[in-house]
């Protein structure tokens, strides 16, 4: 057996070629990508509220919360959102989580110490604590959106992402950002909210602070040395934070978060984009059974995390795709700024224009009609026949 850390790297070591092939994909359309620089802020903003009320709304229902999307967006409505920028008890530079809460045939999965587990109920029937949950989330998920870049990735910063994951409810107060003092154990709950068999077994109480501490500088250190490709240590970093199960609660919905702090901070600028959530929640019966699979291998001779790291390829490989497709002829409406979508509708209706003619044409500052072309051309939306004045435009 080896030593806790270097199990780590012996996992991911000799990868199979298929796994290789994904992450060559998603790298590919990475690249693809257009940064907020080249896109209007406000459609951007327009794209990332959308998606932080689709993420909160999927990541707390994994773990059996019963609020919709729609009850989402009307709970945050008027929320003012405190920024970790404003609070001198902040992490601040970095990289770093996953989990959920469904089932292989059953309703809801939780982690639970004796018979704390909630099933998920028919919709409409929300609780105070979902909303609680549901306003934790939303809250933090927008500070790792929008401070990504000068935050720390380290145990303090772990332990504070709980803190201000559980910050709103009253249930958890006792043990925010604490790991747990007791034994916990993800269940499978049916319907009537009755435990039908342990998932997996998690790390043990007292070793899950050493645990955490060496899982942590493992990571750090991987991801700064970057001798192993980054997706291959957020996966193991993943999997292995959901087998140690850290916290009493919320373990599910810190490790989402940490999953998207991560993969933007190594340069996969679309997360706030596209909801990695959504997509978790959608594939809930395979998320478990890749969990399951390579949790039940560790600890052993023989381990394997190959079927995580299949599913978590998949999930940021749709991700990618679905990013990529925002910029097609069937989404160019949603990236485009009111009067770029003008340009772009007044370019399709002519065989042939220049920036005067648009400018004439939609009254529209001529300024404006340039910049709008200049992202048409970026998104290889129109092309440009000649140079200068005498430039003119026309759809590809």
């Amino acid at each position: 057996m080896y030593p806790f850390k270097d199990r780590f790297a012996k996992r991911i070591e000799n990868i199979p070629s298929v796994i290789v092939s994904k992450i060559a994909k998603i790298d590919e359309l990475k690249g693809q990508w257009i940064t907020g620089a080249r896109l209007s802020p406000q459609v951007l903003g327009r794209l990332k509220r959308s998606v932080l009320i689709t993420s909160t709304g999927a990541s707390t229902r994994i773990e059996g919360s019963r609020l919709s999307d729609e009850d989402i967006e009307k709970l945050m409505k008027g929320i003012n959102i405190r920024k970790f920028t404003n609070r001198d008890e902040a992490p601040t530079t970095l990289r770093s989580g996953f989990h959920s809460n469904t089932s292989l045939g059953v309703k809801s999965l939780r982690s639970r110490k004796s018979s704390h587990s909630f099933p998920i109920l028919r919709s409409g029937f929300s609780t105070k604590g979902d909303k609680q949950e549901a306003q934790g989330y939303y809250e933090l998920l927008e500070n790792v959106f929008n401070s990504c870049e000068s935050l720390k990735f380290n145990e303090s910063a772990v332990k504070h992402f709980h803190k201000e994951l559980l910050k709103y409810v009253e249930k958890d107060k006792e043990h925010r950002g604490e790991y747990k003092k007791s034994e916990n154990k993800v269940h499978m709950i049916d319907e009537a909210g009755n435990s039908v068999g342990i998932l997996f077994d998690t790390t043990l109480a007292y070793l899950a602070p050493i645990q955490m501490q060496e899982l942590v500088e493992w990571t750090m250190k991987a991801l700064s040395e970057n001798k192993c490709h980054p997706l291959l240590v957020i996966g193991n970093f993943l999997v292995e934070f959901l087998k140690i199960h850290p916290f009493s609660d919320g373990n599910g919905r810190l490790s989402r978060v940490l999953t998207n702090m991560l993969l933007l901070q190594n340069g996969y600028l679309y997360m706030p984009y596209i909801s990695h959530e959504k997509l978790v929640e959608d594939n809930k019966p395979d998320y478990y059974i890749a969990l399951r699979r390579s949790q039940k291998t560790m600890g052993t001779n023989k381990e394997s995390i190959v079927p995580w790291l299949d599913f978590f390829f998949d999930i940021t490989l749709k991700q990618s795709q679905m990013a990529i497709e925002l910029l097609s002829k069937e989404n160019i409406e949603k990236i485009l700024s009111e009067k770029q979508l003008l340009v772009w509708q007044y370019i399709k209706k002519v065989k042939e224009t220049s920036i005067r003619d648009i400018a004439e044409n939609i009254e529209v500052a001529r300024p404006t009609v340039k910049q709008a072309t200049n992202v048409l051309l970026k998104l290889k939306k129109i092309e440009r026949i000649g140079l200068g004045r005498s430039a003119r435009y026309k759809k590809t």
